[in-house]
């Protein structure tokens, strides 16, 4: 059928709804990757605001919900949560059993979606993050009623341009919501604060931001190409009495752990409170 066609040569005209970070994000992710050609992505939105950025991309772009649908067999709705569902309404007479459609909406629930569309869409929720921009996204993603093994191929295997995809229950992508969408924000916070003890205790400040940011880059690296547990790494790093565990001692005395535990779980709780609404 369509779709395994699609999984062999990649679809021909994608589709986005919504012109935000997000969105921007998954388009030059794919595009970067030569998943896509720029002038075959059709984004929509309301307003030229935020199209221009995909006009420099070399995208298409509508002001038209409907267009996008009827141009385009494999769909992205990336628009803010509270706005998707009335999206949804004003698109569902022109969705056809051709269509493959994904929701990055965060909290916005897959039978939510299957509600709102025509019986047997095929529908699909993925959760990313920003880094999909530079192709090291954290992405998962869940299936809907309808949606079979073909177009979660198909998705992953576009999504995989952009970073790390991998299909989950549905009741983990609020998760992945809370430790990687928030997260992103929450990694920032602890680079900047690792700089800014550096710039107390002397070193410049843009000197200081691109250690603690390599610094980062290396340790992630590092967790994920050897697959050890961070406890393991960390010991590794430790010596008695060195730098590092006075160091620790310290982060352990402010509560980190505590309170990057607190902040996945605050995000995850809100992620599951735009669900229930």
């Amino acid at each position: 059928m369509a779709a395994a066609v699609a999984a062999e040569s990649g679809p021909r005209r994608l589709g986005i709804v919504g012109a935000g970070r997000m969105a921007e994000a998954i388009a030059q992710g794919l595009i970067q990757a030569g998943k896509v050609e720029a002038q075959h992505v059709l984004v929509s939105a309301p307003t030229d605001r935020n199209l221009c950025r995909f006009r420099a991309l070399g995208c298409q772009t509508t002001h038209s919900n409907r267009e996008v649908l009827q141009s385009c067999s494999l769909v992205f709705f990336a628009t803010k949560p509270h706005i998707l569902p009335a999206v949804l309404v004003e698109v569902a007479r022109v969705v056809t059993a051709e269509h493959i459609l994904v929701s990055v909406a965060a909290g916005v629930s897959l039978s939510t979606l299957e509600e709102l569309l025509p019986p047997m869409a095929r529908v699909l929720r993925v959760s990313p993050n920003l880094p999909c921009v530079v192709q090291e996204g954290a992405m998962v993603m869940a299936r809907g009623r309808y949606a079979g093994s073909d177009e979660a191929r198909l998705l992953r295997t576009l999504l995989e341009a952009c970073g790390q995809c991998e299909e989950v229950p549905e009741a983990q992508v609020d998760v992945h919501t809370g430790l990687s969408g928030s997260g992103v924000a929450f990694v920032c916070a602890f680079s900047e604060a690792l700089a800014e003890g550096a710039i107390k205790m002397g070193m410049p400040s843009g000197l200081a931001h691109r250690i603690a940011a390599q610094t980062l880059l290396g340790t992630a690296k590092m967790l994920l190409q050897k697959g050890q547990h961070p406890a393991q790494l960390r010991t590794d790093v430790c010596t008695p009495g060195g730098t590092t565990i006075y160091g620790l001692h310290a982060l352990e005395q402010g509560g980190l752990r505590a309170a990057a535990m607190s902040a996945v779980e605050a995000a995850t709780c809100r992620a599951r409170e735009l669900s229930r609404k």
